[in-house]
């Protein structure tokens, strides 16, 4: 009966829309082809092919809900038509689109010339209307597509002059291969390849245009045969290649363009630095060392022009965090119609617009945590750019925040956080040691800081850290970076034990873990290594990838040269105990685009850490603020933050004393996987897969035997799934993730997946099990 009144209805509407068309019109609701390829073409070409002409048709059909033309509908009963005159009037309507012979023709032409462009060779195509409901139509095109043109050997014609070898120089990494199939794009790509390879030759005023290609069909078995050569009415200034004469800095540029910094005539040598001749600078102030220009500016007078050297100078400029604004221009020495290689050079004037050397910042901001704490935090923050006349950038924060537990059951966790650092950092390596670094990358870095925080968990104690750091960043190449922190210190100490940590001390279920803060405070002696490698950026492929490892030692040169004093098994610095263990870690993250609303993003997370040597109670595991955990709204969302492991081990919730979240596991494994749609603008959806566990690579005596990563961890993973909802409001995103159980590791062995119990029906089943992560950003 009620799908009878829904199709009714739609009846209804349907005559009420037909009869608001204009007499003798159609209403274009879209296209369909009728493809007639030849057997050579493959499936995936086939389907490229009704995708690209499907993208070309016009115009757009109108929007339609089981075949009913809805937007159409508003727009007549709406009568939008009158609002149409008036700029920014609110429409919730669309004009109807008619079918049109014109549009017929149109097309056909632009399907051929598609056709023709993707190898198709003498393709046809014809369309006709195809009446659909009484007063709809569809466009369908009946298309004959041919077999498909490969490429032949490309040849390359040059000459003696310096720019026909550089021509011929650039054949070595040609796009146009024997064996590819013929585009139109790949011409116009190894155009401005080649165009490219010219300028970082030297060949400045040079132009894609200037390339002629001539493609030779008439060889058969469907090859074209593409032959590349330079136009001869290219002109005489493109045809040379240029050096660089002098290099024109000006420090203090504005955009009015006045005062003494921005006068040429103000420009002084830089004396005695013979890496820096031919360099003039405008600074009357004196406020940069010359030492900077040395860094920063890759194009060197004697040398040829390079267009990679010039893109590698203004990254730098602007990456040093000085300039504001930086700007450049070339201006030719000399009559550039005549055709001696010795008036083909080129000055360089960069004009730079500063920064305020001195700012202060007042900055309130909003936190989302992996263990479901969120909360605010205001930070008060002085910068000094230039700190030593070499760009360096000194930034002081003190920061004070307060975090709460949402979502998960949330057991009234509070936090209260106090702090100060400070850091100075060098856009160069400052070493003794020569440390090798790809020079056609952003500059490197060097970083020292110093912090101290206070974190006050409310009723259960304060933790103090102090941390001081030093070390580089820098890039082997455009898609792999590396951190190198040799030194690394850090003092962690708790006190002002407060009356809930004392419940959870005597409680059975969590003393063992609440006993281990009483000695945990300790010295962490550590170095650090960080890999990064990205795909690369230009890419065009669906798939993208990124890879983190970080390795950590820590207290090996201390326990080399400190000695136990007492004889009691611990060496101490300074009369506290310092860690000592070997960290290391895995994070590989991979994304495939499977249609352009639709992704498939997935992690795996391994890391292991082997404390040995000094110990303040005896036990072997990692620093408790170097512990791995599982659970959170970045993890295993379907399980309340850090209540994963060590293995079979559980946190019970429910005991009214809060779970620790500075701990875990010496040993992870986790792997994510999810889809994500994106429905409009504004609002994203996800589907997801949580597995993972934490376990103690040596320790048994803190979480029971259990707990140790032995080989039944896989019997040990847990598993959770949810839906998740992203709403995107430009500046960032909000993510609400619902997550259930599949898999709980704590229970016994038989009985751990748990699929029979998921009733969403019952309540006592949803308080357990449905988990509410609210986050912002993606998990990964």
């Amino acid at each position: 009966m009620k799908k009878g009144l829904f199709a009714l209805a739609l009846l209804l509407t349907a005559c009420n829309v037909s009869r608001r068309l204009p007499p003798g019109e159609k209403l274009y609701v879209g296209a369909d082809f009728k493809l007639e390829t030849d057997p050579s073409v493959s499936k995936n070409d086939r389907k490229a092919v009704e995708a690209g002409l499907g993208d070309l048709a016009r115009p757009r059909p109108v929007k339609t809900i089981f075949g009913f033309p809805y937007k159409v509908w508003l727009y007549y009963v709406l009568k939008e038509k009158k609002k149409e005159a008036k700029p920014g009037a609110r429409r919730f309507g669309e004009a109807p689109v008619f079918a049109s012979a014109r549009a017929l023709t149109s097309n056909e032409t632009v399907f051929r010339s598609f056709l023709e462009n993707e190898g198709y060779f003498r393709a046809s195509a014809k369309g006709k209307f195809v009446e659909t409901r009484g007063y709809q139509a569809r466009a369908e095109y009946t298309v004959q597509v041919p077999p498909r043109y490969e490429f032949d050997s490309v040849r390359f014609l040059g000459d003696s002059t310096p720019i026909g070898k550089a021509l011929l120089r650039s054949a070595e990494n040609s796009l146009l291969r024997a064996g590819r199939p013929y585009r139109f794009e790949t011409i116009q790509t190894e155009r401005e390849r080649i165009n490219q390879f010219m300028k970082r030759q030297g060949f400045y005023y040079f132009q894609p245009d200037y390339i002629a290609v001539l493609a030779d069909s008439a060889l058969g078995q469907h090859r074209v045969k593409p032959i590349l050569a330079l136009k001869p009415d290219m002109p005489a200034a493109a045809r040379l290649p240029y050096k660089m004469r002098n290099v024109y800095i000006y420090t203090n540029y504005t955009l009015s363009g006045t005062g003494r910094d921005t006068s040429r005539r103000e420009a002084r040598p830089v004396p005695t630095d013979t890496a820096l001749r031919n360099f003039y600078i405008v600074d009357s102030a004196r406020l940069y060392k010359t030492d900077l220009y040395k860094d920063a500016v890759s194009l060197r007078p004697g040398r040829r022009y390079n267009s990679g050297q010039q893109d590698l100078t203004l990254s730098r400029f602007i990456n040093l965090g000085v300039f504001r604004f930086v700007r450049n221009r070339f201006q030719p020495v000399g009559d550039t119609t005549v055709r001696q290689l010795d008036t083909a050079r080129l000055d360089v004037h960069y004009y730079l617009t500063p920064y305020p050397k001195k700012a202060l910042r007042l900055e309130l901001a909003g936190t989302s945590k992996s263990n479901s704490l969120v909360g605010s935090q205001l930070t008060l923050g002085f910068r000094n750019r230039n700190t030593l006349r070499r760009a360096e950038l000194l930034t002081i924060n003190l920061s004070t925040g307060l975090e709460w537990q949402v979502g998960g059951q949330s057991q009234g966790v509070t936090n209260y956080r106090y702090g100060i650092d400070a850091t100075l950092s060098f856009p160069r390596l400052v070493s003794p040691l020569r440390i090798n670094y790809d020079r056609g990358q952003v500059l490197p870095k060097t970083n020292i800081s110093v912090g101290y925080e206070l974190l006050r968990r409310r009723l259960l104690y304060d933790l103090n850290s102090i941390q001081a750091t030093f070390g580089y960043v820098f890039r082997s190449n455009q898609q792999e970076e590396h951190s190198i922190t040799p030194l690394s210190i850090t003092y962690v100490r708790i006190n002002n034990f407060d009356s809930l940590f004392y419940v959870g001390l005597s409680n059975p279920a969590t003393s063992a873990q609440y006993s281990q803060l009483l000695i945990s405070d300790q010295f962490i002696l550590s170095s650090l290594y960080t890999f990064t490698r990205n795909s690369p950026a230009q890419s065009r492929s669906p798939y993208s990838y990124r890879i983190t490892t970080n390795f950590e030692p820590a207290g090996n040169l201390a326990g080399l040269v400190i000695k136990d004093r007492d004889g009691d098994g611990q060496k101490e610095i300074v009369g506290q105990s310092f860690a000592q263990y070997v960290r290391m870690d895995l994070d590989a993250r991979q994304y495939l685009r499977l249609a352009p609303s639709l992704t498939w993003a997935s992690r795996f997370f391994a890391g292991l850490g082997l404390p040995y040597g000094n110990s303040p109670s005896g036990v072997l595991q990692l620093p408790f603020v170097k512990q791995y955990f599982a659970g959170g709204s970045n993890g295993l969302r379907a399980f309340r933050p850090r209540t994963i492991g060590p293995g079979t081990h559980r946190v019970d919730t429910e005991l009214g004393t809060p779970y620790l979240q500075d701990g875990g596991g010496d040993v992870k494994l986790e792997f994510n996987t999810e889809l994500r749609p994106v429905f409009n603008k504004f609002l994203q959806g996800a589907v997801f897969l949580d597995v993972g566990n934490v376990w103690m690579a040596r320790d048994t005596m803190t979480y029971g035997a259990d707990s140790k990563f032995s080989k039944n961890w896989l019997k040990q993973l847990a598993v959770g799934t949810g839906l998740g909802l992203r709403v995107d409001v430009q500046y960032f995103l909000i993510r609400l993730d619902v997550a259930f159980p599949l898999r709980k590791p704590w229970l016994p062995d038989g009985q751990r997946w748990v699929f029979d119990q998921i009733n969403f029906r019952d309540s006592a089943w949803r308080k357990e099990n449905l988990i509410l992560n609210i986050a912002v950003g993606y998990p990964f």
